[in-house]
């Protein structure tokens, strides 16, 4: 560290991490009980706070609900001994003046007598002309008629918005009933200014304890910043020591311990454990051959004030640190004791970069020695620097000749230049040359020299005999490129030819492929043309089949006729079907299929197709599950979407074992729909899924050979699908099953509408 940082210390030797940082309590548990008691506290007066005033709520409430039930007993009480007092009314007036109180005349109570009909017959204070019932006066919604006595007080609301305690008590023999009126507005003035006045104290009170806790908050938040700041001191004084690897150190000569920062720990990979270390214990992590600390300790005796050491101290990892220790001897304003404090700086890069300066050196000598070209580098004031046995050998020079630091006139003073007999012109700058030279033996040298930064120089000269050599082979050898390249342009020539050949070749192909396309046009109207001219006798031949076969006529004699015909019957049936399939498959070539799409529930759709395929699916004891989500539409053609279906769950029956599953999920996906078929079935192999959906293609395996069709299943599902607008796609792995996605529009409002649009252009034209 520098000196003004020592002066520092020594000036005030009270500011030393010995002397400040222990202050403050490393201990975790009063630690954290000194943050509870910060939060505590003010929690407590919190609290504290809410029961007051809490209690002072309740205990006002209290008093009003005593109130309130003393005037409901005194009424009520007062309504008894008031019917009692008329128990000689006779229908006539009465005295209702003499029954209040002297005292309770000015609470504003009022009696209100009553006739057997409930009309009122007489009031004091006396009541407007309008009031005729008892409802007039309470409301509509007062329950003193209907109960009578037995309501006893009762706590109301005047159609005015005045609330009053109201009791009724029926006069003797049934002459009538008297109703006690009171205010309850007068009965609370004296529960008014006692809650005022409590309100008053306890508002006191908040204030005084709100004031208590505020200072201390005050006071708690002023300590916690300065523990803050302490703390950010500290920290940012440990970032800086760890960030320059340093560490400072406080040795107390006359206690006989030292104390280290954390960053001191951090730099030897240490733990503390203990505020200050032993004088013996940091001894023994010095290297022996450092020296130690009595030595250290016999030169501040001395009064030696300052110490700058290098030595090696062992880390924790058992390897040695390189410290500079840099020290001043204070003393502290406390006890007046001696200390000797300062910093600790890790110098082991520093030492390890000496050592590999030195062996980089000593390589650098070995590697210009070995190289084979002549090397020399001089400085900037022309002395040698360094210079291999290639250099010496070319200019006759010995060891002792070429001592490093001799200047260049006494080094080729020493020596003989090499004789030149002829020299390439020179390139370059004026910083750097490079020229060639032929000595006297025949030998051929390429001198470089160039100038170092430091403004020296640096000579390399390179034997280049061989390459000479190769130079004159290759002018000998310029013949063959020309040669080369005249059969290169006879080449071209020919690869012209045969490109206007290739143009000729595709312009043929195009003719032959318009041509296919003609024929394949004509091959798929002559289908299906010929579908029909082959479907009427095959009806007539299934049908005179199942005649004689259920022998409508009449027997026919021998039972092996029977069956014949049912073998007729079955073949044409099935003959029937595969030229349906392929008039199907020729509609669908020649763009003869109409659709009208509409939309349509998936679920019944699927059902309907599954109802086709669940005889067979019985017979073979599979398992059918269907999962189609709720309220999933789709937009088809009744009959396209039924062939597309069926095709698929035919083909999952009949190549799917018996007791195997076949699983059918409809899924929407955006403004389309995914209909999923999968089963348990033989599968396909991979090679051959992509040639699956073309036009009489059948994959032939073992097993699948025992299987009878016209491979135009997939093929028209595929097709319809795409005419509705969707797309067929097919998964499959042998020995577990195949998985087949159709994809199909879902009913949007923007294609309903075009729909709508097509068939009504249809319509009109049909109608023109």
């Amino acid at each position: 560290m520098p000196e003004a940082v020592s002066a520092s210390l020594s000036a005030r030797a009270d500011s030393t991490l010995s002397a400040v940082w222990p202050v403050r309590s490393r201990d975790p548990r009063l630690q954290r009980a000194e943050r509870w008691l910060r939060y505590a506290v003010p929690g407590a007066l919190s609290i504290f706070l809410a029961c007051l005033v809490a209690l002072a709520a309740i205990h006002i409430r209290g008093q009003r609900a005593e109130i309130l039930s003393g005037a409901e007993a005194e009424v009520e009480g007062f309504a008894r001994l008031a019917a009692h007092a008329l128990s000689r009314f006779d229908g006539g007036r009465a005295d209702l003046y003499r029954l209040l109180p002297e005292d309770a005349r000015h609470s504003g109570r009022r009696l209100v007598l009553l006739t057997p009909n409930s009309q009122i017959a007489e009031a004091h204070p006396p009541l407007p002309a309008e009031m005729k019932t008892l409802p007039d006066i309470l409301g509509a919604s007062e329950p003193l008629s209907a109960l009578g006595e037995r309501a006893g007080a009762v706590l109301l609301s005047l159609p005015g918005g005045e609330r009053v305690l109201a009791a009724v008590h029926n006069l003797p023999g049934g002459r009538g009933q008297l109703a006690v009126l009171q205010p309850v507005d007068p009965l609370m003035v004296g529960w008014g200014a006692r809650t005022r006045d409590q309100i008053v104290l306890v508002g006191a009170a908040i204030l005084v304890i709100v004031g208590v806790g505020v200072a201390y908050g005050l006071q708690t938040r002023q300590a916690t910043l300065a523990d803050r700041a302490c703390e950010q001191i500290r920290l940012r004084l440990e970032t800086a020591l760890r960030r320059s690897d340093c560490g400072l150190w406080d040795w107390d000569i006359a206690r006989g311990r030292i104390y280290w920062s954390d960053s001191m720990y951090t730099l030897l990979g240490y733990r503390r454990e203990q505020p200050y270390l032993a004088f013996g214990t940091v001894n023994a992590l010095v290297h022996p051959d450092d020296g130690d600390l009595y030595s250290l300790a016999r030169a501040v005796a001395a009064n030696q004030t300052h110490v700058d050491h290098a030595f090696r101290v062992r880390g924790a990892d058992g390897a040695y640190v390189w410290l500079r220790a840099r020290a001043e001897v204070v003393t502290d304003g406390f006890d007046g004791g001696r200390h000797l404090v300062g910093i600790a700086v890790d110098i082991s890069q520093q030492r390890a970069l000496e050592e590999t300066s030195a062996a980089n050196d000593m390589r650098l000598r070995d590697a210009v020695e070995a190289i084979s070209e002549a090397f020399v580098l001089w400085d900037q004031g022309n002395r040698l620097v360094l210079c291999n046995s290639k250099f010496r050998h070319l200019h006759a020079l010995s060891a002792e000749d070429a001592q490093p630091g001799r200047r260049y006139i006494d080094v080729m003073s020493r020596g003989a230049l090499p004789q030149i007999r002829r020299e390439t012109p020179e390139v370059g700058m004026a910083t750097a040359r490079t020229f060639e030279a032929e000595l006297a033996d025949g030998r051929w040298l390429q001198i470089s020299e160039r100038r170092t930064r430091d403004g020296g120089y640096v000579s390399v000269g390179t034997d280049i005999t061989s390459l000479k050599r190769q130079q004159e082979q290759l002018v000998a050898s310029e013949r063959e490129p020309i040669d080369t390249v005249t059969d290169l342009k006879r080449s071209r020539r020919t690869l012209e030819v045969q490109t206007q050949q290739l143009a000729d070749l595709a312009e043929r192909y195009l003719d032959q492929k318009a041509v296919a396309e003609s024929a394949n046009q004509s091959k798929s109207e002559f289908l299906a043309n010929m579908s029909h001219e082959l479907r009427t006798p095959l009806n007539a031949i299934i049908g005179f089949a199942d005649v004689m076969e259920n022998e409508v006529l009449g027997p026919i004699g021998l039972p092996r006729y029977s069956e014949y015909a049912r073998d007729i019957r079955l073949s044409g049936g099935h003959l029937l079907a595969m030229i349906d399939d392929i008039l199907d498959m020729a509609r669908l070539e020649a763009r003869r299929v109409r659709l009208e799409p509409r939309s349509l529930p998936a679920e019944r759709v699927v059902a309907d197709a599954i109802e086709t395929v669940s005889t067979e699916a019985a017979r073979k004891d599979l398992r059918i599950h269907v999962d189609v989500r709720p309220g999933t539409d789709l937009l088809a053609d009744v009959r396209g979407i039924h062939r597309i279906l069926l095709g698929i769950l035919e083909n999952a029956v009949k190549f799917t074992k018996s007791g195997g599953r076949i699983e059918v999920r409809v899924r929407p996906a955006g403004d389309h729909v995914h209909v999923f078929v999968a089963d348990s079935g033989i599968g396909i192999p991979r090679a051959a899924v992509p040639r699956l959906g073309q036009p009489f293609t059948k994959v032939e395996t073992q097993i699948t050979s025992r299987h009878k069709g016209s491979g135009l299943g997939l093929a028209i599902a595929r097709s319809t699908a795409e005419l509705h607008g969707g797309a067929l796609r097919i998964r499959s792995e042998e020995n577990v099953g195949t998985i087949v996605m159709l994809r199909l529009p879902g009913p949007t409002p923007q294609r309903l509408e075009r729909i709508a649009q097509a068939a009504g252009k249809v319509q009109r034209r049909k109608a023109a």
